[in-house]
């Protein structure tokens, strides 16, 4: 049985348009909404959303190709590359390749897509990568490009791409498909194609995936004007057993409706996470604004520390124990200063006794 670029109305996708056209209204909203947040942030509120959000894309979409990254060192390299802190260093480790490749992104979403661009994405992702030999360039080994299962003794292929001497006709398809559609197909559609398209192609030698959900992130920019900053990753990463279930649907025809209909769903659960993320600090910022000169260094210091756990705070609340490792207090300071950020309206309490435990006040 043929893969589905052997199909004769190969790269012509078959769904439904009309299925998503709600969805598609829900997005546009949605992105409208956030826009209109996002003026309403501090700068430095609105540089933390864009740090936290891209950092999230670039972990979980790592994560999914079972690459884990330091948060802490990616998060400090995107700063950089944003001109947020003045340490200047270039380390050419993983999370700074990958913060560069964030940024450029993010900065040239509104850029047509050429071979050049996707060149230079995988060369700045597999920078200084011995493992891979096609650096910065398509594939060009003259084995198969395979996806394939070695489980209990016995091999599976699950898809066959392209052979090599096709890659380069298939990408300048692709691209021109990529440009022209920009103002021809819905937002929701042309991403959720554009990443199915190309992950058919496969047309590096490694770092298909990770390239793939940056697509993503371009088509949803372009179609809205400016970077949507969500991390559809993280979603793709949550859902990722029917995330590679729904692309092996998709391996052999050219009938992809259950595929728009699932990526559909991921932007659209990214995107409420996103939102939810402006609404945390947006009410991060009035409480702050309405604790000033209110409070002891402290109840800052614990405050700020779970602030930076975002929305959710710490995984079961905040205990007595955790005031007493961030701040050195003795147990007697913790629970007044505790009482105290209660009846400021800071924190609420849940529990008694050894289960007692503070959550922001949102």
């Amino acid at each position: 049985m043929p893969w589905n670029w052997e199909l004769p109305e190969w790269p012509k996708f078959q769904y439904d348009s009309n299925s998503i056209s709600q969805k598609e209204k829900q997005f546009l909203l949605g992105a409208g909404s956030s826009s209109a947040f996002l003026t309403s942030l501090r700068e430095k509120d609105c540089n933390r959303f864009i740090v936290e959000i891209l950092s999230s894309e670039g972990l979980e979409s790592s994560k999914i190709e079972g690459e884990i990254l330091d948060r802490a060192s990616l998060q400090s390299s995107i700063r950089r590359h944003f001109g947020l802190d003045g340490d200047e260093r270039k380390d050419a480790n993983r999370e700074e390749l990958v913060a560069k490749l964030l940024r450029d992104v993010y900065k040239t979403f509104d850029q047509p897509l050429t071979h050049e661009m996707l060149w230079q994405w995988h060369a700045t992702l597999f920078e200084g990568q011995s493992h891979v030999s096609d650096h910065g360039i398509y594939r060009t080994h003259l084995e198969p490009m395979q996806i394939v299962s070695n489980r209990y003794g016995s091999t599976r292929i699950f898809f066959e791409a392209p052979p090599s001497e096709n890659v380069f006709d298939e990408m300048d398809a692709f691209i021109r498909w990529f440009n022209s559609s920009r103002s021809l197909t819905s937002n929701l559609e042309r991403a959720a194609i554009a990443h199915l398209y190309f992950e058919s192609i496969h047309p590096f030698e490694d770092g298909n995936g990770r390239i793939g959900r940056m697509l993503v992130e371009k088509v949803l920019s372009q179609g809205v004007g400016r970077s949507v900053l969500i991390a559809v990753s993280k979603i793709l990463e949550k859902r990722k057993k029917t995330y590679y279930s729904e692309l092996e649907k998709c391996n052999r025809t050219l009938d992809v409706q259950d595929w728009i209909e699932f990526f559909a769903d991921s932007i659209l659960q990214a995107q409420e996470e996103s939102i939810n993320l402006l609404y945390f600090l947006i009410k991060k910022s009035k409480l702050l604004t309405s604790l000033l000169g209110r409070l002891n260094s402290r109840q800052e210091k614990v405050l700020l520390r779970i602030f930076a756990e975002g929305p959710n705070g710490f995984k079961g609340g905040l205990s007595a124990e955790n005031y007493i490792a961030i701040t050195k207090a003795s147990r007697a300071t913790t629970t007044r200063d505790l009482i105290d950020l209660v009846q400021k309206g800071a924190l609420r309490r849940s529990g008694e006794f050894r289960h007692t435990r503070y959550w922001l006040n949102l």
